[in-house]
């Protein structure tokens, strides 16, 4: 299939798909006497994973080492590891962005409920000082 063809069934845009072929994403790409690509099935096929693995957070390098050499050829160790290795990443990240909303939570909550009498830089260094607190305990509870 020519690439006007892949862009319609894949719905990605002709230099996205130019760009993994160069990037080796997509192989087995031969050119017409006339220049033109011509994609072999598997194409479509090796497109969806890719973009599938890049919305579940894979690198392209990532996808280039779980990728099989063709369909058949899967490397199931390497793919389950690399699938874990994802999942535990995503897992640690969660835990960072969870962290990082309970700190600006304390933040928020130091500067909605500022005491009347206090002026805004004394604030700040209360609020800094909460934060300090939620870490140093937050530190000692992991």
């Amino acid at each position: 299939m020519k690439i006007g063809e892949l862009v319609k069934h894949s719905g990605l845009a002709p230099s996205r798909i130019r760009f993994y072929e160069s990037s080796g994403l997509i192989r087995g790409v031969e050119r017409q006497e006339n220049g033109y690509r011509v994609y072999g099935p598997e194409a479509l096929w090796t497109l969806d994973i890719i973009t599938s693995a890049q919305r579940a957070g894979f690198t392209l390098a990532e996808i280039r080492v779980l990728l099989p050499n063709d369909q058949a050829r899967w490397q199931h160790d390497e793919l389950l590891a690399g699938l874990e290795r994802k999942v535990a990443e995503i897992d640690a990240l969660r835990q960072r962005l969870e962290e990082s909303k309970a700190q600006l939570l304390v933040v928020i909550d130091g500067v909605k409920n500022r005491p009347d009498a206090l002026a805004c830089t004394d604030n700040a260094q209360r609020v800094l000082e909460k934060l300090k607190e939620h870490i140093m305990l937050n530190s000692t509870q992991s």
